[in-house]
C-alpha cells in the first residue's frame, strides 16, 4: 500500500505534534507536515509538501470555515480535505461538505477510525457520521436540484471557472491564465477539464463557442495570442519589470 501523504491543519501546535507522532505509527500514513489554520504560509506549506490528504479544524476557522476549505479546494484540486474537528453542528457538517471536504471525523474517535478514514479519503472515498449524513445529503441534493433548474449553460461554472472560461475567451493561453490568477498551470489544467465536463464539451475551442454563444464576451482590452499579459508579479508575459527607460529595476 502506497502511504497516504498528509497534512495537519490546526491552531494547536501541540495536538498536530501529538497527533503526528501517534499516526507515523500508523500502517500506511506519512506525516509531511503541518501548519496553523490563520498560517499565513499555509497554503505555501502546504504546496511545497505535496500531500494526498489534509486534516483541518474549522472550527479555528472563524467566521466563514467554507472560506478556507474552498480555497483549498481551488488551489489544490486532487487534495481530500477530512474536517477534523471537535464541533458537532450539523450545519457546519453542511458547509464543509459544500466546499469540498471528503469527510468528517470527530475529534472524540478513536485513532483506528481516523487511520481508517484517511486511508479512505486517499482513495476518494468519503465519511460522514450518520448524524450529519442525512442532511448533508439534502443539502447537497437541492443544490445539484437548483443548478438542474438554471437556464444558462454557464450557471453550473463556479466563479474561477468562469474565470478561467473568460481568459480562454480572451485568447489567453494556459501559462497566461495561470499568472493572471496566481495559480499553477496543473490548477487551470484541471478547471479547464471541469469546464469542459459540465458544458458536455470535448474541447477548449468548443468551450469557447458555448460561452460566446451564452454571451461571454472578450475583455474589451484583450489582445491576440502570443501579446503580453500582466503577471502577479506586474511583469508582462514572464518578462521582468523594467522602468520607463527600459532599465531592470534596482
Amino acid at each position: 500500500m502506497t502511504p497516504v501523504r498528509l497534512f495537519l491543519v490546526d491552531d494547536h501546535q501541540m495536538l498536530r505534534d501529538a497527533l503526528a507522532a501517534r499516526l507515523s505509527l500508523a500502517p500506511g500514513v506519512c506525516v509531511v507536515g503541518g501548519a496553523a489554520v490563520h498560517d499565513p504560509a499555509l497554503l505555501e506549506r502546504m504546496g511545497g509538501s505535496r500531500p494526498d490528504v489534509a486534516t483541518v479544524e474549522i472550527g479555528h476557522c472563524g467566521g466563514d470555515p467554507g472560506e478556507l476549505l474552498g480555497r483549498l479546494a481551488e488551489e489544490f484540486p486532487h487534495l481530500s480535505v477530512v474536517v477534523l474537528t471537535d464541533r458537532t453542528e450539523t450545519d457546519l457538517a453542511v458547509v464543509a461538505a459544500k466546499a469540498g471536504a471528503i469527510a468528517w471525523v470527530p475529534k472524540n474517535s478513536t485513532i483506528e477510525h481516523l487511520v481508517s478514514v484517511l486511508h479512505a479519503a486517499g482513495l476518494g472515498q468519503g465519511t460522514y457520521p450518520a448524524v450529519h449524513l442525512g442532511e448533508v445529503l439534502r443539502a447537497l441534493r437541492d443544490d445539484v436540484r437548483r443548478a438542474r433548474d438554471r437556464s444558462g449553460p454557464l450557471d453550473m461554472l463556479s466563479q474561477r471557472e468562469r474565470e478561467v472560461l473568460a481568459s480562454m475567451v480572451d485568447g489567453k493561453r494556459r501559462s497566461e491564465i495561470a499568472r493572471e490568477l496566481c495559480v499553477s498551470t496543473n490548477t487551470v489544467r484541471t478547471h479547464t477539464h471541469k469546464i469542459l465536463t459540465k458544458l458536455g464539451v470535448g474541447s477548449s475551442l468548443e468551450a469557447v463557442r458555448v460561452a460566446v454563444s451564452s454571451g461571454m464576451r472578450p475583455a474589451a482590452n484583450a489582445r491576440p495570442r502570443g501579446h503580453g499579459r500582466q503577471s502577479c508579479d506586474g511583469s508582462a508575459d514572464g518578462q521582468p519589470v523594467r522602468g520607463r527607460n527600459g532599465a531592470r529595476p534596482a
